[in-house]
């Protein structure tokens, strides 16, 4: 009988991320964890796995393929309106227990999420970039799992993806070490990266270390790279004033500039408790994010009921640049140059050079890549 593990293991190449050790052990480099990853055995997220000495990482396939508007990764300052062609594979260095992705993040660890073997489709990078072309894709997301391990894959795309013209981003828990960070920075543009909470024992909760994040997006963005950050606000575990207002100072401390986005939870997976997260703890987190001197609050999830939380506007004179509702894109105004036009003001970010192109009433949509 072929087990999904037999699948996955047929569809893997060398990694580059990872250092020998002894006795045909090795030391994978591509999340924080660092397994030190002996013969015949797996790491923490069971999809890089040592093979006499030699780890081998995913390679070759995607379980998720399709053209999202970039507004969904979440990323509001890239590109306003483009279509992303996002992919992802299977696997994941966190166990979050309130996963939305569970059936592809928890494989070979939850058994339950071995259905998701009719998810995987063989490909190659070139297929990939070759989709984006056709739907018009000028973003390439790597998502849907943790991109971090499988990020010998995703370079091996965005190589692809760079000589078409595309920009690249990651969707990513952002438990990376400085080793991944350097080998993704000549093919990465932007990262969005999950700061779960500002409390070590929630984070040992869901399988990572709190500091491990913080020092990714400091990293990040010291690197030049665009990031914004999303905080899922689960009641109870993360919403009180004193945890969102530590987040929000953190936040605006390694730079005012850093958009976050701070969005509803609803029941998943493991986590059937709490409710569904009221608008109203939305909005008091968007404005202690702004109180903690962050230019770029965002409230998502719950479109039309989060105020001018769904809108960008000029820190300087106060504007409406860029106006959304869910993943539509409704107004633009920013330059050519990705300033304001009333006070002349740059905005942080990554911007269309020309205007005018930008989508305005998109559909809003995923569109699923035909096989």
């Amino acid at each position: 009988m072929t087990t999904l593990a037999d699948v996955l293991d047929r569809l893997t190449a060398e990694g580059e991320l990872y250092e020998k050790q002894a006795a045909g052990a090795v030391r994978c480099t591509a999340c924080a964890h660092r397994c030190l990853v002996r013969p015949g055995r797996r790491g923490i997220c069971q999809v890089r796995f040592n093979d006499q000495g030699a780890l081998r990482v995913p390679w070759g396939y995607v379980a998720g393929l399709q053209a999202d508007p970039i507004e969904k990764k979440p990323f509001f300052h890239v590109l306003p309106g483009a279509t992303a062609l996002t992919f992802g594979m299977l696997g994941c260095d966190f166990h979050c227990e309130y996963c939305q992705n569970w059936l592809t993040s928890q494989v070979l660890r939850d058994p339950e999420s071995d259905v998701s073997v009719q998810f995987v489709r063989r490909i190659s990078p070139e297929q990939v970039v070759e989709f984006g072309s056709r739907m018009g894709a000028e973003i390439v997301a790597s998502s849907y799992n943790e991109p971090l391990i499988t990020s010998e894959w995703a370079v091996a795309i965005f190589k692809q993806a760079m000589a078409a013209g595309m920009k690249c981003v990651y969707v990513s828990n952002g438990n990376a070490t400085p080793e991944v960070l350097d080998y993704l920075r000549p093919y990465l543009h932007g990262m969005k990266i999950d700061l779960k909470s500002m409390q070590d024992k929630n984070y040992r909760r869901l399988g990572g270390v709190l500091q491990n994040v913080l020092d990714t997006i400091r990293r990040a963005k010291e690197m030049g790279l665009w990031v914004e950050v999303v905080t899922l606000v689960v009641p109870g575990f993360n919403d009180s004033n004193q945890e969102l207002w530590e987040i929000g100072r953190f936040l605006a401390g390694s730079s005012p500039d850093i958009p976050w986005h701070v969005t509803a939870y609803h029941p998943d997976y493991r986590m059937t408790d709490p409710a569904p997260t009221p608008s109203r703890t939305l909005l008091r987190a968007a404005e202690i994010g702004r109180e903690a001197g962050l230019r770029y609050v965002y409230a998502g999830n719950l479109p039309g009921r989060v105020e001018e939380y769904e809108t960008t506007f000029c820190h300087q004179c106060g504007l409406a640049l860029v106006r959304r509702r869910a993943y539509v894109v409704s107004e633009y105004h920013l330059t050519a140059g990705g300033a304001c036009p009333q006070c002349g003001t740059p905005m942080p970010g990554i911007w269309s050079a020309d205007p005018d192109s930008v989508q305005i009433d998109g559909p809003g949509r995923p569109k699923p890549a035909r096989f």
